[in-house]
This record gives structure tokens, sequence and C-alpha cells, in this order.
């Protein structure tokens, strides 16, 4: 049996789950989010706990075993707690700043870079140097997080650009010169 498959997801009270056939809704106080779920997977929910089960030890039902239970669980998360990422700029004249609901980057290009806030997703810039998004859909936020720093990647040499707060840039030597 899967480990993560089997363990059973307690719902915390606020939170509202609805199962119709393979499709299930939270509701929370975040928020509220739908996904559907493999047909070959068995959902229930009873007395505040989810409980996902598979038909069979094939490997296909194994891994989508674990998968739906990660899947139902940040959804549980989400609705309540909500997850966020958090960006670190860094360069010389490299800036961020919120303008309405854009984001609005200064990377050392001829060109400001304008990105816009996406549907359920908080863009937050408490530093001209920090970015933090958040939402109760991990999926979106961690995208939305990616597209970001997809704008200018961190360099090896000076480490200029957007990385994740908590990524380590492995450092490169420059040239030598002549001796």
């Amino acid at each position: 049996m899967s480990r993560i498959g089997r363990k059973p997801i307690q719902v915390p009270s606020g939170v509202e789950v609805k199962i119709d056939g393979h499709h299930i809704t939270v509701k929370g106080p975040k928020g509220t989010l739908e996904q559907d779920f493999h047909k070959d997977m068995s959902v229930s929910f009873d007395n505040g706990v989810i409980e996902v089960t598979r038909p069979t030890d094939d490997k296909a039902h194994r891994s989508l075993h674990g998968l739906t239970r990660s899947l139902l669980s940040n959804m549980v998360v989400g609705v309540t707690e909500g997850f966020k990422k958090e960006l670190e700029v860094n360069g010389v004249g490299y800036r961020v700043a919120k303008d309405g609901k854009n984001l609005v980057m200064n990377l050392g290009y001829s060109h400001q870079v304008i990105m816009p806030e996406v549907e359920g997703i908080q863009i937050d810039v408490p530093a001209p140097n920090k970015i933090i998004i958040s939402g109760p859909d991990k999926q979106k936020v961690g995208q939305f997080a990616a597209n970001v720093r997809e704008k200018r990647p961190p360099e090896p040499y000076k480490g200029k650009g957007i990385k994740y707060v908590d990524e380590v840039i492995q450092r490169k030597e420059g040239k030598t010169g002549k001796k």
C-alpha cells in the first residue's frame, strides 16, 4: 500500500467538502477549489476525514493513489492556510513594484516587464527587491512564481536575477585573465 495514499486527510471545522461522482469541491475561509480525480480511485468523506482507496495493486493504481491523496490534501490546506512563494530580486538597478493589479519589474532590459495578477493569486511587494505570491491553489501559486522567475533567472557569476528566497545559486569563478 502507498504510505501517502493510505494516510487519511483530517478536514478542519469550517471547511466544506462535497463529492459528486469523480468531482470534489472544497470550500473554506480562503476560497473554493474544485478538482476532478481519476475514475478508478474512490474517495469517501465522513466524520471530518477524507480517505482515498484504490481497486487493485497495479502500478498505475498505486501511483494514482498517492497522487490523488496529495492533491486532495493540498486543496484542504489551500482553503484553510493558503500557499505562498517568496522571490528575491538581486542586481544593481533591479527592482519591482506593484501598480494596481500589475507587477512592474525593472530587470536590466530596455523596457519594464509587466505581469498582470492572475485570478486566485495575490501579489505583494513589501520591498523593492522582494515579491510574495500567495493564494489557495498550490499549482497556480507555483506556476505564477515560476513565470516571474523566468523573466530573469539568476546567473551563476554575479548571482543577478530573480530567485526563490530559499534557493541556493551555485556560483562560478570568472575568467582569470593573462598572467
